[in-house]
Formats: structure tokens, sequence, C-alpha cells
């Protein structure tokens, strides 16, 4: 689905991350971690396109990164959901109208401002809501959730675009224990539910060994651990955060004390932006 032999990326003159080899198969659940300014978000923007490939070769599920047309990366990223850390909502509309904005490679825009959708695609958006848990706050405005319920509208919406692939970046950064462990559960049940190749960047490890089948690290510019989460021990953690503290040290308390916590939700989730769609519609 993914496939990089010997690429390196940057942004202008400069490389950020040089000579990978990396194969991503379908229906993976990822973890990239790694120090801040690593590279694990130029990793991800890649994917969409959104990063020089200097050198190499770069391929994702049907297309060639380094000779890719603009017509051909646009429908590219149309198959491809992002989660954002900052939600990417538009606050003003609520969480349904969110979630359909993920359609609109299916809706036409005219439907899409005034609102007007047909059965089939209100069922889509109900079963995605139930997915995510979020039923209940269908119809609240998105600057009136809690952040956890915010990031579920966002991988509601992703969802909605029916992704083969879904990238998140620092998730559940901003969130509390309990909303971040709610979002990891949502995101694991996606990527079983649906066969959905699901990569997020994650500053919490426990996240990442609990939930992702497979970790990468990434330090001074390449990939330094690629393998299932229980062969991250003390050696190569302290490759990736260059540091004597263990791999098994390195814990969350307050995360590891609500895990039990976690309610059960009945199904599970996954976006991208339309602000200015909207912004457009009040305008005219």
């Amino acid at each position: 689905m993914i496939q990089l032999r010997n690429v390196s990326l940057g942004y202008g003159a400069t490389t950020i991350l040089r000579n990978l080899d990396l194969q991503i198969g379908r229906g993976e659940f990822i973890g990239i971690i790694g120090l801040s300014g690593a590279g694990k978000s130029t990793l991800l923007s890649s994917i969409i396109g959104n990063v020089k490939v200097s050198k190499g070769e770069y391929r994702v599920i049907d297309r060639h990164l380094n000779r890719i047309s603009k017509k051909e990366l646009k429908d590219l990223r149309g198959r491809i959901g992002f989660i954002f850390q900052g939600y990417n909502l538009v606050n003003r509309l609520n969480a349904l109208h969110n979630i359909m904005s993920g359609m609109l490679k299916k809706i036409s825009l005219h439907r899409s401002l005034i609102k007007l959708y047909s059965d089939q695609e209100l069922s889509r958006a109900h079963e995605y809501m139930k997915v995510v848990g979020i039923e209940a706050v269908a119809l609240q405005r998105c600057d009136a959730l809690s952040g956890g319920q915010r990031q579920r509208v966002a991988i509601a919406r992703a969802l909605a675009q029916e992704p083969e692939i879904l990238l998140a970046d620092e998730p559940v950064a901003a969130l509390d224990p309990i909303s971040a462990g709610q979002v990891m559960e949502v995101l694991k049940r996606i990527n079983k539910q649906y066969g959905v190749t699901v990569i997020a960047n994650l500053h919490h490890l426990d996240f990442a060994r609990d939930y992702c089948s497979r970790i990468m690290g990434i330090a001074d510019g390449q990939i330094v651990f690629d393998d299932v989460p229980e062969h991250l021990n003390e050696t190569a953690f302290s490759k990736i955060y260059k540091t004597a503290v263990s791999a098994k040290e390195y814990e969350f308390p307050e995360q590891q004390a609500v895990k039990e916590s976690y309610y059960d939700m009945k199904d599970a989730v996954p976006a991208m932006e339309m602000e200015q769609e909207m912004a457009a519609s009040d305008a005219a």
C-alpha cells in the first residue's frame, strides 16, 4: 500500500529524512514515535504529497509521488483521511454537518451548502457517529463540545471520506487521559472494523504499545526502529530518545491509572477541511 525505496524527504534544500526504506501493508495500525522535531510530521505529511521527495522511489496506493500530476494527487488525497491535533472543524456548525463535509467528493458543493442530504448519506453519517460514540451530541455546535468529542467528530468526518489510509498527527496530545484513551480505542476499532490502514504520530509511548500493531521510531533523520511493540526494548528506546531512561520506566502513570475506566464504545471510527466553502456560503 505504501512503499519507500531509498527515499529522502525535505523542504527546499533542507533534507529532514534520508535513505528511508519502508513498506506498509493494508490494514496495519502503525504508531510513529520520536523526539519533537525528529521528522514524524514530515513522514506523515509526505504520504499526502506535501513534502518534496528529493531522492528515491515513493509509492502510495497506486501512485508514484515522484511523478504524480495535480489531478492524480487530488484523487490520491481523496482516498486518505487526515486527523489533525487541532481538529480543523467548522466550530459554528453542529457535529452532523461537520461529518457530512467529509462526503464532499460525493455530495455537490451546492447540496452541502444548503444541507440537502439523501437518506442514504444521513444513514452513513449516523453509522460513523455510532462508531465514534457521539450520537448524543450530533446536533450540538462543535464549539460547545469537549476536546475529546471534537476529536471524535473529526475522526467521523475522516471516516466519511471512506479512506483507504487514515493519518493522525498527534491525535491525543491535547486531550486528558480518559479522552485520549477513548480516541485511541476508536482508532483501533476503525482499523479492525473497516480494515483502514491507520498511521499515527504519538508522543505517548504507552498508547503506541497498547494500541498499535507496529511501531516506528525516528531519530537523526532516519527510522531507527521498526518492529512490533513487544520488541521495543531499552536499547531501541535509547536510540530513539537518546536517553538512559528505559522503555519500561517511560510510563505515563496517570494514563495507566485510567485505562481500566475506559468505557467500551459500541462501535468505532476516524478527516479533512471545509472552512473555505462555509465562509463562501456566508459571503454569498
